[in-house]
Formats: structure tokens, C-alpha cells, sequence
């Protein structure tokens, strides 16, 4: 009888542990690891900082970049959006060292969060702050200007203290701060981020997973609403049409991807692709219409990557596509622009919806530069 109790209390025991687990598992926080990086020092400290947030199985860490970049260690990662912020349990924030500062980029993307600042909707959520720096100048000092800008929301600043410090290799450099990791990324004595700049970073983000999902249970204020109301997105249109933006073609000349002055950016683009040229030569002589159509969207598709780099890759901030001009590489007697034309015409309504509507006008020409089938002149007032 005894041993029959004893089984019972064993059995319940393992249930409960159990149960106690997949309670765990399944209240885990999700934290996002927003950063900006030009060299890749940065995001190499991204990635450990989400190691280590997910290293006790808490917390999801989501990797984010604030800016569309063409460096190929991360032209991939997703780019976050001001309106998602406060939909996560923790934000651990990454930038470059510039001047003693954050970076222009991460200064641009939190420049846009005055409406979700209105709101309250990150007070009470923890922060914490990771930088890649060169020598070291200047990096507390930019530490402390994030901070700032953090504490104005209200968000819970969470330091690093001397944690790891033990395990620290003192006979190099490293970036230990007691605001946050760092690297030294200039000091090639060893590669950079070190070992241990990359053991400070998954400590910073173990240890901030546990602040997160402590603070899951302290009640916030209701936010009543983002820093704007989405009507209309283009990125879920995207994803729903699997529609990605291209790589920015470089100039070929001794000019600029676009020019904005005021609200309006002006674009001109043609129609190149990874491998050059898309279906290049004349419509009729050298290619179909179709193959021009097509190559009219490859050139719309370039119009946006542009646009979207010089909205800091938040592309719904468009307020309207203004006007268009094709131009297609045509015999003489060929009338049929219009046609070849609703290829990008098409394409902006198809992902802008109304806003996408615009006064156009078509034309002909004998060449145009690099034998392209066609070049797309744009306007479009943003925000």
C-alpha cells in the first residue's frame, strides 16, 4: 500500500513538473533585436544578443534592421516598422558609434516614433542597448545619447553592469561598458566583434530576456492607437503577391538615385536587372511587346527599391504617385506605347491601391542608354 502511495505522489510529481514546463513554454516573451549596421559589426552583435535571449527558453528574439541596406550579411533581414514596437515584451536596441552618437539611421527611425511616444506605448517596456564602435571614443558617451532618447518614451533601461567580466580576456581591448556591450571594431588585433565582446553580448541578452518576461506581469497603459492609422499596407500586399524590391542599381553616372525636395522624390530609372539589361534592343526589331512589358515592371520594381531607401525603407509613407513618364525604345512608326506602359501603371495601383493613381504620359524614342527597352521618369509626394 505504501508503495502504491508512493508511485501516486511519484506520477503526480512528473505531471506537475510537466505541466509546469509547457506553462513555460508556451507564456514565452518575444523581444526584438532592432539594429543598424553599415559594416556588419554591429549585426554580428545583433545575433549574439539573440542568442542569448533565447538561450534559457523564455524568450523569441525577432532580428530587425531599421534601414534597407545592399550589404549582402544582411540585405535579408526583415525591416521593422514603427507601428510594431509595442507589440513586443522588450526592445534591445543596436547602432554604430557615430561621433560620440547613435547612428544617422537608428536617429531617422526613432525620429518617427512621436506617434506612438503620444500614446505611452512603450512605457514601462525594457530597453537595452548594444554599439559596435571603432577605437572606443566616444562610445559611453553615445550610450548615454540612446539612452536619452529611450527615457523619453518611458521604457525600462536595463544595464549591463560588470556582468562577464570575470571571464574577460584583460590582455586585449574589449568593449564592456557598464550601459551595454561594445566593439571595438577598429582594434583588428583581434577579429572583431572578440570572444569575449560576443560572451558580454549573449550574457546582456540572457540577462534582458529575464527583465522582459518579469515585467510581462506588470500592467500597461492600452494603446489607443499607432503612430499612424494603416489603412493601407504596401508590405502586407507584398508578401500576400510575394513581391520583393530589388537591389538599387548603381548610377551610371555623376548622379543621384532620386532627388527630394519638399514632399515630393523625383526617379528615374531603366530597366536593369542582376545580369544587366532586361530584354534589351527595340520593340518589334529586336523584342516583343511582352518581353517590354516585362521588362517595364523589372524598371517600376527598380523605381521602388529607390523609393523605399529614400523613405528609410517605409514605403507607406507615400502619400501618392503624382505622375509618370515611359519611355520606350520604339521603331518610327510604332503607336502602341500606352500598352507597354500599363505594365508599371498597373504595378503601383496593384500595391498602393488609390494612392497608386496617376497622371502619365508616354513617348517613343529612337535609343535609349544601354540599349534599355524602356525608362520610367517618376514623382511621387510622401510624408
Amino acid at each position: 500500500m505504501k508503495n502504491i502511495k508512493k508511485y501516486h505522489l511519484i506520477a503526480l510529481f512528473s505531471l506537475l513538473l510537466s505541466s509546469n514546463l509547457v506553462l513555460a513554454q508556451s507564456h514565452k516573451v518575444q523581444v526584438l533585436v532592432l539594429f543598424h549596421s553599415d559594416e556588419g559589426g554591429t549585426y554580428e552583435m545583433a545575433k549574439e544578443v539573440a542568442k542569448g535571449i533565447e538561450s534559457e527558453g523564455v524568450a523569441t528574439a525577432v532580428i530587425k534592421k531599421v534601414k534597407e541596406t545592399n550589404n549582402p550579411k544582411f540585405k535579408d533581414v526583415p525591416l521593422a516598422t514603427v507601428d510594431e514596437l509595442s507589440s513586443y515584451a522588450g526592445i534591445a536596441f543596436g547602432s554604430p558609434v557615430y561621433f560620440g552618437n547613435i547612428s544617422t539611421a537608428m536617429s531617422e527611425f526613432l525620429a518617427k516614433t512621436t506617434g506612438i511616444w503620444s500614446q505611452h506605448g512603450l512605457e514601462g517596456m525594457p530597453a537595452t542597448v548594444f554599439m559596435s564602435s571603432g577605437s572606443g571614443a566616444g562610445r559611453e558617451l553615445a550610450m548615454q545619447s540612446f539612452w536619452n532618447s529611450l527615457a523619453v518614451h518611458g521604457m525600462v533601461l536595463v544595464a549591463n553592469g560588470i556582468r562577464g567580466y570575470e571571464d574577460l580576456d584583460k590582455t586585449i581591448p574589449q568593449g564592456n561598458t557598464v550601459l551595454g556591450t561594445t566593439s571595438l571594431a577598429s582594434l583588428k588585433n583581434v577579429p572583431r566583434p572578440s570572444e569575449g565582446e560576443r560572451n558580454l553580448a549573449r550574457l546582456q541578452g540572457q540577462n534582458f530576456a529575464q527583465i522582459a518576461l518579469a515585467l510581462q506581469s506588470v500592467p500597461k497603459r492600452k494603446v489607443v492607437a499607432a503612430e499612424r492609422k494603416m489603412e493601407w499596407d504596401i508590405y502586407k500586399v507584398m508578401q500576400d503577391k510575394n513581391i520583393t524590391l530589388p537591389t538599387i542599381p548603381k548610377p551610371a553616372g555623376n548622379y543621384r538615385p532620386y532627388v527630394r525636395t519638399g514632399n515630393l522624390i523625383y526617379i528615374n530609372q531603366y530597366a536593369m536587372g542582376k545580369s544587366g539589361i532586361v530584354h534589351p534592343g527595340k520593340v518589334l526589331v529586336d523584342v516583343t511587346e511582352e518581353e517590354v512589358k516585362e521588362a517595364t515592371r523589372v524598371t517600376m520594381l527598380n523605381v521602388l527599391a529607390v523609393l523605399s531607401d529614400a523613405l528609410d525603407g517605409d514605403l507607406n509613407r507615400v502619400k501618392r504617385c503624382v505622375n509618370m513618364m515611359g519611355v520606350f525604345n520604339a521603331p518610327d512608326k510604332y503607336t502602341n506605347h500606352a500598352l507597354l506602359m500599363n505594365a508599371a501603371s498597373d504595378l503601383v495601383v496593384e500595391l498602393f491601391g488609390d494612392k497608386g493613381k496617376h497622371a502619365r504620359s508616354t513617348l517613343g524614342a529612337s535609343s535609349i542608354p544601354g540599349n534599355s527597352p524602356v525608362e520610367l521618369m517618376t514623382i511621387f509626394e510622401v510624408e
